[in-house]
């Protein structure tokens, strides 16, 4: 079976946590597909793109680059799946292949959790906060800076979560 070892979208290196490639037949032609477990980071970066330039390094050392589509896949963990069409199937003689009638798809969630991804790239989300506080408390975070106040609540909900 054919192993991925690395990953550049756009000339990016992207960290891939578990990936498949393989060959998607179907009666009106065949596919290189490549799913990836990546961060949400990742997702989130790329989610709103049609096509992309990507290189994938394999294990035995093989480059393959091409236009891929994307798609997002839904599922528990965050997944890109790329594809482009492939005509010579000679080329992929190694790739295992899925057939379009079969139920058969590579379990590539297995074996890993969110908490394991956000441990290597963990996502900003922004939050907007309405407050009722003293006023002296209010002159105080209103001198302060953005980012400083960012780290202030981050470690308070930490140091609250610890407890």
């Amino acid at each position: 079976m054919v192993e991925v070892k690395s990953v550049k979208i756009d000339g990016e290196s992207i960290h891939v946590f578990k990936s498949a490639i393989y060959i998607f037949v179907t009666s009106t032609g065949n596919t290189l597909e490549l799913n990836m477990i990546v961060s949400e980071v990742i997702v989130k970066k790329y989610r709103k793109e049609e096509n992309l330039i990507i290189e994938i390094e394999l294990q035995d050392g093989r480059i393959i680059g091409a236009i891929m589509q994307l798609k997002i896949w839904s599922g528990t963990l965050p997944q890109l799946n790329l594809y482009c069409e492939v005509n010579d199937l000679e080329e992929y003689h190694d790739f295992e292949k899925v057939i379009e009638n079969e139920s058969f798809f590579p379990n590539i969630e297995e074996g890993i959790t969110l908490e394991e991804i956000r441990k290597v790239e963990m996502p900003n989300e922004k939050v907007i906060l309405k407050l009722n506080l003293p006023i002296d408390q209010t002159e105080w975070l209103s001198k302060q800076k953005k980012a400083d106040l960012n780290e202030i609540i981050k470690e308070l909900i930490y140091e609250i979560w610890s407890k």
